[in-house]
């Protein structure tokens, strides 16, 4: 009887079909395998006690999902931000954050070296900067006054740049 039914279902099947329906029936019966639950039992001492099969002498509390299998991949590294790409790791974003702000601390202090080179370049007075006195001297004009206050001012901004990239830097540490 049993060669003759699997007889015609070869016939009725091609060979492919065959192993196709196997493969399908042996995932399902894999895939019910996997999804079996855990028990969480206790015995009258206190003791707790993880299993797939009823344990003697304990009983049961709950069931629990079993954990996923190793192979998969954790679910944060399969989360993809909104532009598809995949999302950044808090370890990743904490050091990107670190590099741009160390970039700023670099920038703003290479802003204030400038910034002191040109307040010290700036001493000597420019041509149109001086006035003519009645004695036959000179004095400085408000000109030169002028450029002094603005390189006073780019130096105390760039320090203050500079105080603020620092802050942001030690706060992303």
């Amino acid at each position: 009887m049993y060669k003759r039914v699997s007889q015609a279902i070869l016939r009725a099947f091609p060979m492919r079909a065959f192993r196709l329906l196997l493969i399908a029936l042996l995932v399902v019966a894999t895939g019910a395998a996997l999804a079996q639950r855990i028990g969480r039992y206790v015995f009258p001492d206190g003791r707790v006690v993880y299993s797939d099969r009823p344990v003697p002498g304990a009983r049961l509390v709950d069931e629990v999902a079993p954990p996923p299998p190793p192979d998969s991949p954790p679910p944060a590294a399969s989360r993809e931000s909104s532009e598809g790409r995949p999302a950044e790791t808090p370890g990743a974003a904490r050091l990107r954050t670190l590099a741009e702000a160390d970039a700023e601390v670099r920038a703003a202090t290479e802003a204030l070296e400038r910034a002191r080179a040109q307040l010290e370049s700036g001493i000597e007075p420019l041509p149109g900067e001086r006035t003519g006195t009645a004695g036959g001297f000179s004095r400085l004009n408000e000109a030169y006054q002028q450029r002094q206050e603005a390189n006073q001012k780019a130096v105390a901004d760039a320090e203050v740049r500079l105080q603020q990239a620092v802050a942001a830097r030690n706060a992303a540490r």
